[in-house]
């Protein structure tokens, strides 16, 4: 078991295709490629896309396993993460409503590097690799959304970076509560995210006591506001570039 009980990668099951059902219009209002598309388009995408409600601990993607679909999140909380040699998870980034995500291995057709793992239950969507590769063929909207997702991505794992040698807990916790907040990345996120203390422990590496105590000074800087089940941003560039002196 990983920290605090939390399921590890190497335990825990991946969910099952056979789970997944045809999307309803409440599912296709948090797809923010699919006004992009044409009439078409829409239409395959229609017809491929499937919908999978996934518990927490259960993986959608897992290390070593060949890519099959283009995954994005409708409701939830996920996290990347990988499992070194020694068997120590180490965690990428979180992932937050609206996001989608795995486009550079779907674009090199390569097995996942990666595992992708519910922190709670969560909403899946996702379109065949051969479907993905078809709009990136044929549609110039899609080709922008895409190409916009991999610049982004870049710039996030830059800033994951210096998250990883930042020494005070609170900065790590506002850097990482920031990119949870990324508004091209994650547009099903708005101004409050829903997560708990122990969700965020889960993503930074620290014990929840530690990130409520960061939340709180946070909160008395005026970057947050703790709210009932998640946090508001208040000033979304302070948090991106918050330090404790």
């Amino acid at each position: 078991m990983s920290q605090a009980g939390f399921p590890s990668t190497s335990r825990a099951r991946a969910v099952q295709p056979s789970r997944s059902r045809a999307a309803q219009p409440e599912d296709l209002a948090h797809i923010p490629w699919l006004p992009a598309l044409g009439a078409d388009e829409r239409q395959r995408v229609l017809a491929d896309l499937r919908v999978v409600q996934v518990e927490a601990g259960e993986l959608v993607c897992r290390v070593g396993r060949p890519v099959t679909y283009w995954f994005g999140l409708v409701d939830g909380l996920l996290k990347m993460s990988n499992d070194s040699a020694m068997g120590i998870p180490i965690t990428f980034t979180g992932l937050s409503p609206g996001g989608w995500f795995g486009e550079g291995t779907v674009l090199k057709n390569e097995v996942y590097r990666y595992n992708i793992q519910a922190l709670r239950k969560s909403v899946v969507a996702g379109i065949p690799a051969e479907t993905f590769h078809w709009l990136l063929g044929r549609s110039i909207g899609f080709n922008r959304f895409v190409m916009n997702q991999l610049n982004e991505r870049l710039g996030q794992f830059i800033a994951a970076r210096e998250i990883d040698r930042l020494n005070h807990p609170d900065a790590r916790v506002a850097r990482s509560l920031a990119a949870l907040f990324h508004p091209v990345l994650y547009p099903g996120v708005g101004e409050v995210l829903r997560i708990t203390q122990q969700e965020l422990g889960y993503l930074v590496g620290l014990s929840r006591q530690r990130v409520n105590e960061a939340l709180a000074a946070l909160q008395a800087d005026a970057v947050i506001r703790i709210e009932y089940g998640g946090v508001r941003v208040l000033d979304l560039e302070r948090l991106r570039s918050y330090r404790r002196s």
